[in-house]
């Protein structure tokens, strides 16, 4: 039980200091959209449509500041939630573990798809609410009203960069802390309840790859509805009036949640999972089959609930699009989607031969096993990047930013899925820490191995989720605030926008720096520690003595939560302080800049990780 209440506590922790940080942002949204016409009530004309009037700006600073919170307590909750889940769900896969690798398959997997319906069905449920009681002040301005709602997509991903960042700090100090004195120095095995640090590094787990998770995909999740509904309220749909083709984005992630509803019975109920080796086969299954049935299910949803012919605007002008064409824009996210989740496996999996010669490069050393390692997350990245590429244009050029939008959601339509075989990763990984720390039978700790090492690889592929439809929404909201304000073309050429390319690109370098160093420093005191207690504490090494486990979880958690902040204000800060002293054309050369940098760094960064822990479980 030391697992839950340390994962509790710190997340505690975490959210008191993120919320701080919320509600002065969110004052901050409210201060800078309220001052646009000098906080008036008086009904204004509308930004695109000029006969109308439209709702006050003051109206739409109250709303989005409102959404704001709203997704980024949506974004907590989700991390929040599935953290529990898991914490529960260790334990039992152990207990499972003696009846055989079938039945703890089956309950890793599961607490995993509890997890993944539940985002889904959060994230789809609180948007709709919002999207409904907003409609009962806004009327007939549909353009205000979704103008207010993307403050949602805001919250959810401001949060989950918290998230991903605190977590992520906490999980790798207390891992590498772990490790180097336990599996290095005093050569005891990993997760063994002599080390000071295997507490920490359990919390780790739940803390940074769940929860973390969690909130990163259903930020992800978020920003893409709400960049497909800003572009469709001044499309046909808004300026008609129709509802439901309105609301298509929230209809496809619905039908998401049906479609990997019967992917899961795959998985649990119709097929029997008897042997270790059928396990990834089964997992890749499950991607397969969601994506085949998601297919389906986005034409039936698009024959339906579109009209067959309707416009787009399209940077000033109105763009007609078919109905047919709308479902290309939503397939090509989708099947880019199982492509990235597909290579990221061939790299990351210690079936295929990159990480046997990863492996095989540690026979000469660490050296060659680094030069290896990076060149394979190098490598790593270019048929993802052709995936995203092919999808860009293609759903670009049917539908112009709205077909770029709907192709991100139908990358995280099967969301549910996606999260099921992901968070079974960590899951399966702390059960066999559980195994171990109880001293169960060396079995038991063999058949954990075996799901963990399947967990490594589908942790990667639901990273590869994470960051392709990151990076299709980054560029479908880059083309909202492109249209909104009113900038025709970013010309390269300028050296404004040049210098802001530039720069832009460097951030996520930056960024980077600044959490590698934050784990570095944080695992550094977790050593120092962890050797301090074995050299201080006697009869520890014998087991007679049980190690102070509260110092390092305290460790960890204060390294997390002081070392997230710069990295958080960094990315928050960049877009409002280089718009208003350089200008919006340099303020889109930074986006342009980051996102194309930050893609790549992401990829190889996630494979070249997930290759290095296989290659290792593989040498074992």
């Amino acid at each position: 039980m030391h697992g839950v209440t340390g994962a509790t506590s710190f997340l505690f922790t975490e959210y008191q200091y993120v919320g701080i940080f919320m509600v002065a942002f969110a004052i901050l949204i409210f201060l800078f959209l309220g001052s646009v016409e000098g906080f008036s009530s008086k009904s204004q004309p509308c930004t695109y449509d000029k006969e109308k009037t439209c709702k006050p700006a003051l109206a739409t600073a109250i709303f989005s500041t409102i959404s704001f919170l709203l997704g980024a307590i949506t974004s907590v909750l989700s991390g929040f939630l599935g953290m529990k889940i898991a914490t529960y769900a260790n334990a039992r896969t152990t207990l499972e573990a003696r009846k055989g690798v079938g039945k703890a398959f089956i309950v890793a997997f599961r607490s995993g798809a509890v997890m993944g319906f539940l985002l889904a069905a959060n994230g789809l449920l609180v948007l709709f609410v919002a999207i409904n009681l907003f409609k009962l002040y806004y009327g007939d301005d549909w353009e205000g009203l979704f103008e207010a709602i993307t403050g949602y997509g805001l919250g959810g991903s401001s949060m989950a960069l918290f998230g991903r960042v605190g977590g992520g700090i906490y999980t790798k100090a207390a891992d590498v802390g772990a490790d180097l004195v336990g599996k290095v120095e005093r050569n005891i095995p990993e997760d063994d309840p002599r080390n000071p640090a295997v507490i920490a590094d359990n919390v780790g787990d739940n803390v940074g790859d769940i929860a973390g998770m969690g909130s990163d995909l259903f930020g992800s999740y978020a920003e893409s509805s709400c960049a497909a509904l800003v572009v469709a309220s001044i499309s046909s749909f808004g300026i008609n009036h129709e509802f439901t083709a309105m609301l298509y984005p929230l209809l496809i992630s619905s039908v998401g949640i049906l479609v990997c509803l019967i992917t899961t019975l795959f998985a649990t109920d119709f097929f029997e999972i008897k042997a270790v080796k059928e396990i990834e086969p089964a997992l890749k299954k499950q991607l397969i089959i969601s994506t085949i049935l998601m297919t389906v299910g986005i034409a039936i949803v698009t024959w339906v609930g579109v009209p067959s012919s309707f416009t787009i605007y399209n940077f000033g002008d109105q763009k007609v699009v078919k109905n047919w064409q709308l479902f290309l824009c939503v397939g090509v996210g989708l099947w880019a989607g199982l492509i990235i989740g597909f290579v990221t496996e061939y790299y990351t999996s210690n079936a295929y031969s990159p990480v046997q010669d990863v492996a095989d490069s540690c026979r000469t050393g660490a050296a060659t096993n680094v030069i290896f390692g990076l060149a394979l997350g190098y490598k790593s990245v270019v048929i993802p990047i052709f995936a995203i590429a092919i999808s860009i244009f293609v759903s670009f050029s049917f539908a112009a930013m709205y077909g770029i939008a709907v192709a991100a959601l139908g990358m995280l339509s099967t969301i549910a899925t996606g999260l099921a075989i992901d968070a079974y990763g960590p899951i399966s990984d702390n059960a066999g820490g559980i195994a171990e720390m109880a001293g169960m039978s060396h079995h038991i700790r063999e058949r954990t191995d075996a799901l963990d090492a399947a967990g490594n690889t589908t942790a990667a592929i639901g990273k590869g989720f994470a960051i392709g439809s990151a990076a299709l929404v980054s560029l479908a909201l880059f083309g909202a605030f492109v249209s909104r304000a009113a900038i025709s073309t970013v010309d390269v050429l300028t050296p404004k926008v040049f210098i802001g390319l530039i720069v832009g690109a460097m951030l996520p370098y930056w960024f980077s720096a600044m959490t590698m160093k934050s784990v570095g420093s944080a695992a550094l005191k977790m050593v120092e520690e962890v050797r301090r207690q074995f050299n201080t504490i006697p009869g520890l090494m014998e087991g007679r003595a049980k190690p102070d486990y509260a110092t390092c979880v305290k460790i960890s958690t204060d390294a997390s939560i002081k070392e997230m902040i710069p990295p958080g204000a960094l990315v928050m800060l960049t877009p409002l302080i280089v718009g208003t002293f350089f200008g919006v054309e340099t303020l889109a050369g930074v986006l342009a800049g980051a996102l194309v940098s930050g893609v790549q760094i992401a990829i190889s960064a996630s494979n070249t990780g997930g290759a290095w822990d296989n290659a290792k479980k593989y040498i074992e």
